[in-house]
């Protein structure tokens, strides 16, 4: 993509209504704008990153077996009467009446819908399990909407739900979530935290939440050291198998919010525990037969009997890992992606730009690298190399390439990883090696 083509109306200073880094630097980078109250618009360079991220989701959950679908943003109010939550949700829940002044909802989630779809479908054992998953905008409406996306009242997020047949079933479809969501992170160059939590709303008892580990997050974090050494992505994992063992592994180093810390029953004294702070990004809920029962879903078993199936809940907030990763991962200069959630893989800057050596060696780069399946923002404006290089600081793509005259006339462009690597001047076909893989 050709900046000078490009929609990323950037800022140069800092909107004085973003307190947190995420919404600050999401406003300066271009890549949202406020409609309303904790509802934003995304723009080219967000909308990427977002894609980006949901994309990593998606082969995440097609992996763990679940199956996607898309359910309606729209609910009419009879299913969440029948559930018993209509009226318990409270005034998160947008109500809404159409011109036949039925009662309608904006979701904020989806259990109702859900197991209204699996009631008219299924009714055997011999069906399950079933895990179907979404990912879509949900609406809550925050008393005081705050941090843009991190706490806005409009997100984007992946929902699914698992139906099985008994507990020790419910309790596989948990286990294969929990390491799902390990590995989703990890992918998202994130650090997650597992913690046991509470199932508020949705209902439940046995509840974990993933927290991200950012030095501004919203929760204190209390921690075993050793959680920082952990990598999911180096767990051999089969779908198949019993997950147990590994969710025990990872449930066993000590970890708990700021609500959950208790310094009399915590195994490690407290000048061992690592504290940070953290932000969730992901949760995860068992509550058995809540819903199912509430509302008919049932299946016969072996034995010919109507049994309510076990149901459990699990939701990535896609929209709030963009400012998650944010929060994680940038310096005084901007953003500082990481490459699988980057909007470009790679910066090229023309220093010179109208000068024909200049933009023949851009021009030529420009191609190969796209060529290679490579996605590079091209600055190929007549702008001042500061202005260049400072807004390729700011939206922080992995890599940057600068071409100016003296470069070319030695046959080379500066190579720069955008997380604290030093510009080297290499020849072209070196740096395409580098960027390629090559």
């Amino acid at each position: 993509m050709r900046r000078s083509r490009y929609f990323l109306p950037t800022l140069r200073e800092n909107p004085a209504e973003a307190q947190i880094a995420s919404h600050r630097l999401m406003l300066r980078a271009g890549m949202i704008r406020q409609s309303s109250a904790g509802i934003y618009s995304w723009l080219p360079l967000g909308l990427r990153v977002l894609s980006r991220i949901e994309q990593v989701v998606r082969e995440e959950m097609d992996a763990a077996g679940c199956q996607e679908i898309l359910m309606p943003a729209i609910q009419p109010a009879e299913l969440w009467e029948e559930s018993g939550r209509y009226q318990d949700y409270g005034k998160e829940m947008l109500r809404i009446t159409d011109r036949h002044e039925r009662p309608m909802l904006f979701g904020p989630t989806h259990e109702e819908v859900v197991t209204d779809i699996f009631r008219g479908a299924v009714r055997s054992y011999r069906d399950l399990p079933q895990n179907l998953y979404q990912i879509q905008w949900k609406f809550r409406d925050e008393l005081r909407p705050r941090f843009g996306i991190m706490r806005g009242r409009e997100f984007y997020m992946k929902d699914n739900y698992s139906f099985d047949i008994d507990h020790a079933g419910a309790v596989r479809s948990y286990n294969r979530m929990f390491v799902a969501y390990l590995r989703t992170f990890a992918r998202l160059g994130l650090t997650s935290i597992p913690m046991q939590a509470e199932s508020g709303a949705i209902g439940g008892d046995l509840s974990h939440e993933f927290i991200v580990l950012a030095d501004t997050g919203e929760s204190a974090v209390y921690c075993d050291p050793a959680w920082l050494d952990t990598d999911p992505l180096a767990l051999a994992i089969d779908y198949e198998d019993d997950l147990q063992p590994v969710v025990d592994e990872w449930t066993r180093l000590y970890a708990a919010t700021d609500d959950k810390h208790d310094p009399s029953t915590c195994p490690l004294a407290e000048d061992a525990l690592y504290r940070g702070r953290g932000i969730e990004v992901g949760h995860i809920f068992y509550f058995g037969t809540k819903y199912s029962k509430a509302m008919g879903a049932t299946v016969t078993d072996p034995e010919g009997n109507d049994v309510a199936v076990e149901m459990g809940s699990y939701g990535i907030g896609v929209s709030r890992l963009v400012g998650a990763i944010i929060e994680a991962s940038h310096d005084e200069a901007g953003i500082v992606w990481p490459e699988s959630s980057a909007p470009f893989a790679v910066g090229l800057i023309n220093l010179r730009a109208g000068d024909a050596a200049c933009d023949e060696a851009c021009e030529s780069l420009y191609a190969r690298l796209t060529d290679a399946g490579i996605e590079v923002l091209y600055d190929d404006r007549d702008e001042r190399a500061g202005v260049k290089f400072a807004e390729m600081e700011l939206i922080g793509l992995p890599w940057q390439v600068a071409v100016g005259p003296r470069g070319v006339a030695a046959g080379t462009a500066e190579l720069k990883a955008r997380a604290g690597g030093e510009a080297e001047a290499l020849p072209f076909d070196t740096v395409l090696a580098r960027l390629t893989g090559d």
